[in-house]
């Protein structure tokens, strides 16, 4: 098992989804997949129009990264090269989505805030830069410290880049966890099962309850938890998805015809499927960016 395949699943489940990503309307989807795969399709404003949705990606192309994926990428080329510390997630966060930065297409509300911050603060910026945001950018932070053996302390380090919700916190710490056992050879129901014990509160019942949910009926599950970007709607879905998955391909592809902040959810979703089954060739040669084993 190559614990990369944890960065690769991220970004490949990213770069499949971003196409239909904040299209809200499952029956939508449905007509979509009529004329052909759900993955890796084009951005394209007709499809929303009428519909609950936000076009987000006009500025992207078939194969390219949602700005959910470029966060986790940028984490995962520190990481991976001269290794991750807070002062440079937060330089190439900014070189990134900031003024002039390389990343061209839609940046969410949560990185907005970050990078005002950091036009704010300057210098002064704290290591603590992300705001109480319950949304999933700060997961994003997960797949690539993962692939490059990072521990828990440094993933909740890199997560209070973007995001101090206790919420956040704790799912980019289940995320973790489920990777960790994987590796060790835990099987995936039993690592899911495992990880989600450790949670607190209302996320980790919800958690617990999308376990406990033995019929498989993603689409109903997804209107059941909620498909916005909260980590209380999309943690509870991937590991009901995860419970139930039994290949890369296909828990991607339902990820998408549930519909809503596909991308957001495919951080989590597509580094444990990555690791736990491997990422097929054929999807990783979709991509526009260098992925590597």
């Amino acid at each position: 098992m190559n614990q990369r395949h944890a960065l690769t699943g991220a970004l490949v489940a990213d770069a499949a989804t971003m196409g239909l990503h904040w299209l809200y309307d499952q029956d939508q989807i449905k007509l979509i997949e009529a004329t052909g795969s759900l993955l890796f399709r084009q951005p394209d404003a007709t499809v929303y129009e009428g519909k609950r949705g936000y076009f987000a990606h006009a500025a992207r192309k078939t194969g390219e990264l949602s700005h959910y994926g470029e966060s986790a990428r940028i984490v995962g080329s520190l990481a991976l090269g001269d290794g991750y510390t807070v002062a440079n997630h937060q330089a190439s966060f900014m070189a990134t989505f900031g003024p002039c930065g390389s990343y061209h297409g839609y940046a969410d509300r949560p990185t907005k805030m970050l990078i005002a911050r950091m036009l704010h603060d300057g210098d002064e910026l704290a290591a603590h830069s992300g705001m109480d945001d319950d949304q999933m950018p700060g997961v994003c932070v997960v797949p690539g410290l993962f692939a490059a053996g990072e521990s828990e302390s440094v993933t909740l380090d890199a997560v209070n880049v973007i995001s101090t919700n206790a919420d956040v916190q704790q799912a980019a710490l289940a995320v973790h966890r489920v990777l960790s056992q994987l590796l060790s050879g835990v099987e995936l129901k039993a690592a899911l099962a495992s990880a989600a014990s450790t949670v607190e509160g209302e996320l980790g019942e919800l958690m617990r309850e999308a376990l406990s949910r033995e019929a498989y009926e993603p689409l109903q599950t997804a209107e059941h938890f909620g498909l916005a970007c909260y980590v209380k709607h999309a943690m509870p879905l991937n590991w009901y998805l995860l419970n139930h998955a039994t290949n890369f391909e296909t828990v991607v592809l339902d990820n998408i015809r549930c519909a809503g902040d596909n991308c957001g959810r495919s951080m989590a979703l597509g580094s444990i499927a990555g690791l736990a089954f491997g990422v097929p060739d054929a999807l990783r040669d979709k991509t526009s960016f260098i992925v590597k084993n």
